[in-house]
């Protein structure tokens, strides 16, 4: 299993494809497949039968999975695009923004 650098309530910018320039915060988290849900990106439209908890049905919006190779996090000091380094600190493992060398 790899370890993955985004992590659930993380602030992403999209940085390819689509939905590029586009941010948001990360809802979920699928370590599987290296891929993340950013809460109002990639929205797909989904058909849904009518059930209980949706007596009407019909079309719905939701969001989709997006790859990780493409979500770049936002550094909470500058508000850019950073990439992430993992270091020991005071003897505990620390994500840090390589812009800023702030811990995350």
């Amino acid at each position: 299993m790899t370890k993955l650098k985004i992590k659930t309530g993380d602030t992403v910018r999209v940085m390819a494809g689509d939905h590029k320039g586009s941010e948001g915060q990360v809802m979920r988290v699928d370590i599987a497949k290296n891929r993340a849900i950013v809460e109002g990106v990639n929205m797909v439209s989904k058909h849904e039968k009518p059930s209980a908890k949706n007596p009407q049905g019909g079309i719905t919006k939701k969001e989709a999975f997006i790859h990780i190779s493409n979500l770049s996090l936002i550094d909470p000091k500058s508000g850019d695009a950073t990439r992430v380094g993992y270091e020991v600190r005071d003897g505990k493992k620390v994500r840090f923004s390589k812009k800023s060398n702030e811990v995350i």
